[in-house]
């Protein structure tokens, strides 16, 4: 029997880990299977201020190839039969 209340920060975690294995996954066979490789970068570049006491850089990339997809959708399955 499923709990009527289901806690949307484990889905947050299990897409989270879904994302690092699958990003691991497809960089290691990667090198075997060039096509498993094959991704799209989003992010925004880094950007630095400079307040002269403190200097912050802010910048956010992600790396999305086809092994990431694939842990995304099966995080969200093994979600969906907890």
């Amino acid at each position: 029997m499923r709990r009527a209340n289901r806690n949307g920060w484990i889905l947050l975690l299990l897409v989270i880990c879904g994302i690092v294995i699958g990003g691991f996954l497809g960089e290691l066979l990667g090198k075997y299977i060039p096509i498993l490789k094959f991704g799209y970068n989003l992010g925004v570049s880094p950007h630095t201020y400079d307040l002269r006491v403190i200097k912050l850089t802010l910048g956010l990339t992600f790396s999305i190839n086809i092994f990431t997809i694939v842990g995304i959708i099966i995080a969200i399955l093994f979600f969906r039969n907890m």
